[in-house]
């Protein structure tokens, strides 16, 4: 009776012994796989729903701004998120926080293509206050444990102006609209370049960032994001804008971005909103630029050519004037802005 006792009591302790090294068998492999991870941050949170937030560790934080007091690091990393527009610096969501009952813009930054979070926290306490009727606020800046980072930003439901020039002939060949979107983004641009203790540069001016709401009101968008990123990431950023017609011919490196950049890639939208067309060709003769014919009729009023021809062709020289393939003789934005308004 004894020794099946003892036998009893092998048999247990072999059994709890190899239980033992099963689990730190499993305990090894989830570390091996973790440090295997090292790849995965924010932006795979979006793309795998299935875990809820709780499930993960998270050891970032978020630096708040007006506009985002009630936004939680939970809220942006659990919100279910979609893709409207990718870059190679980053992805932009469409994003519901459900908490809240609030749809935001959420702007990825690739780890490797930004600047370590200790040397950009001086621009996101400089951007993170900035506040103006026509420029897009940032309600949050959150980076996590990997080095991921996240700029949390309202959405506009009326989508960019590139999209709106494409897609919304008729009201954009409106001179109401035109007008309006134009002095808009003057504003804004005015704002950053002598509203501030220092000029801010915008260094990506283009009609895609240029966001609207149901009533045509411009918001210009990422402004200053170059500063986010590595000296690579930003000079791709740069070369993305001389493909696509909006870099100044004098422009070649990062570092030489200033306000007579900025006021080119301006002039190139006011060319966009007048013609209709993107401003890919950068050969084209820009003192036969003209302007959609359907800008001389008054949208109250159909029974003719209602537009004064002499106002267009104002509007027409300033853009023209603002693309100077000498910096020196473009107009400065206080310059522009009463032009527009004298228009």
């Amino acid at each position: 009776m004894e020794n099946s006792h003892k036998i009893v009591v092998i048999i247990s302790l072999s059994i709890s012994f190899g239980i033992f090294i099963v689990l730190a068998l499993i305990c090894v492999c989830r570390r091996k796989g973790s440090k295997k991870d090292e790849s995965w941050d924010t932006e795979s949170r979006f793309k795998n729903k299935g875990k809820g937030v709780e499930e993960m560790e998270i050891n970032g934080e978020l630096v708040k701004f007006k506009g985002g007091e009630n936004v939680t690091s939970v809220d942006i990393l659990d919100a279910p998120g979609e893709v409207i527009g990718k870059s190679g610096y980053g992805t932009l969501y469409r994003a519901n926080l459900v908490r809240i009952d609030s749809v935001v813009c959420l702007r990825f930054l690739r780890p490797t293509c930004t600047e370590k979070v200790q040397d950009l926290m001086h621009m996101v306490q400089l951007i993170g206050p900035i506040r103006h009727p026509n420029l897009v606020p940032l309600y949050g800046f959150y980076y996590g444990p990997r080095d991921e980072k996240l700029l949390v930003h309202p959405f506009y439901e009326g989508g960019n102006l590139a999209q709106f020039i494409k897609d919304q002939e008729d009201e954009c060949h409106k001179w109401t609209v035109i007008s309006r979107i134009s002095m808009g983004i003057a504003r804004a641009l005015e704002y950053l370049h002598t509203g501030l203790q220092k000029p801010l540069i915008h260094g990506n001016l283009k009609s895609k960032n240029i966001l609207l709401d149901q009533n045509q009101q411009p918001f210009v968008s990422d402004f200053g994001l170059h500063t986010f990123l590595n000296l690579n990431a930003a000079q791709e950023m740069l070369e993305a804008a001389a493909v696509e017609g909006y870099k100044a011919p004098e422009l070649i490196k990062v570092q030489d971005m200033n306000e007579a950049t900025d006021i080119y890639s301006f002039g190139r939208i006011l060319l966009e909103l007048l013609t209709g067309k993107e401003p890919l060709d950068k050969k084209e003769n820009l003192d036969k630029a003209l302007y959609h014919p359907d800008i001389l009729f008054d949208e109250k009023n159909g029974d003719g050519y209602l537009m004064n021809e002499e106002r267009v062709m104002r509007f027409v020289q300033l853009a023209i004037d603002c693309c100077s393939p000498s910096p020196y003789m473009r107009p400065d934005i206080k310059q522009i802005c009463r032009k527009l308004e004298e228009i």
